[in-house]
């Protein structure tokens, strides 16, 4: 069973990581989104570490055909695997649960999973192409700017749309309005995005009532399935340099680019948290209160029983006075 689930995950992998390349824009392998590694750090969250051999063969299978050398794929093959290995150990240090329905596993997977954790693949990936000839010592940060910000931005945009997709379940009883506005908000989400990453002047910011609106009404679901189109279309922006990406250099860029996801995923990971954690509060007062009002209840019930207890009588009197 355990080798079944490591090649799903070095298919899926590979899969994700041939789609991720055709917006590469450092020597046909370097990305500003690599879903692979949210795939990655998903699959080990929600299967296990045993699962990492998965990781290591969907990478050098996506690498072996454009790397340099041998030596420079398996390089980036360890990259690509260290990083979501040390993210999932880090997150599971602080106790990070899959529901993502706290603030601190919210933060957590921002900052420990993506900006933290993702830091190794980059350094690791960009130093063996260099080492190998494939980049210049120069381009050695525009390269690992735009490697940091595709395995980030694959942490912070597709493993909590993977993790509420496995840990949310489909209201499928409610009333149809529900689904209207649903595919409204999703609709929404991607008109505006497109819009305004093809105006000649920076319009992102529109987004973001979007995202405060896929968290209020839909939760972690609606807030991760928003934030990845969001990011998605912004990331192709970029990587074609249109709209407000089209005066920069790709270091800029890149910077540009991570500002925005980064707000955009924290803006309705943390939100949609938020969210949750009232209402779980607001649930468990809800039971409190309805425990409470049984045992009032039977109190009240008790008494009326001890209180309609027949009176003794006279004869019962007089004998337990003798006594």
């Amino acid at each position: 069973m355990t080798a079944v689930k490591i090649l799903a995950v070095a298919i899926t992998y590979f899969v994700a990581g041939k789609l991720g390349l055709q917006q590469q824009l450092v020597r046909g392998q370097v990305t500003p989104l690599w879903p692979s590694t949210g795939i990655a750090l998903a699959a080990l969250l929600l299967l296990g570490l045993r699962v990492w051999p998965g990781i290591t063969l969907g990478a050098f299978l996506v690498n072996v055909s454009i790397g340099p050398t041998i030596g420079a794929v398996l390089g980036i093959s360890a990259g690509n695997t260290l990083a979501p290995v040390c993210a999932y150990l880090l997150l599971e240090r602080v106790g990070f649960r899959i529901e993502l329905d706290r603030l601190r596993d919210a933060l957590a997977l921002v900052f420990l999973g993506a900006f933290a954790g993702m830091l190794v693949s980059p350094t690791v990936g960009a130093g063996s192409l260099v080492l190998a000839g494939g980049l210049r010592p120069g381009e050695f940060w525009p390269a690992w700017s735009v490697w940091w910000t595709g395995d980030a931005m694959g942490v912070l945009v597709v493993t909590p749309f993977l993790l509420a997709i496995r840990t949310t379940r489909m209201p499928w009883n409610v009333h149809p309005l529900r689904w209207v506005e649903g595919a409204a908000l999703l609709l929404g989400t991607l008109l505006v995005t497109l819009v305004a990453t093809v105006a000649p002047i920076n319009l992102l910011f529109l987004v973001f009532p979007f995202l405060i609106w896929s968290a209020l009404r839909f939760q972690l679901l609606g807030a991760a399935a928003c934030a990845l189109i969001a990011s998605t279309v912004a990331i192709v922006s970029a990587a074609q340099h249109s709209g407000p990406f089209a005066q920069h250099g790709l270091l800029l860029n890149m910077i540009a680019l991570q500002a925005f996801n980064g707000s955009a995923a924290l803006t309705a990971l943390l939100l949609a948290a938020i969210i949750s954690e009232r209402d779980k509060a607001h649930q468990n007062i809800k039971d409190v209160c309805t425990r409470l009002n049984e045992v009032a209840h039977r109190l009240a019930r008790d008494k009326k029983l001890v209180i309609r207890l027949p009176p003794p009588r006279a004869g019962e009197r007089s004998r337990d006075r003798s006594q």
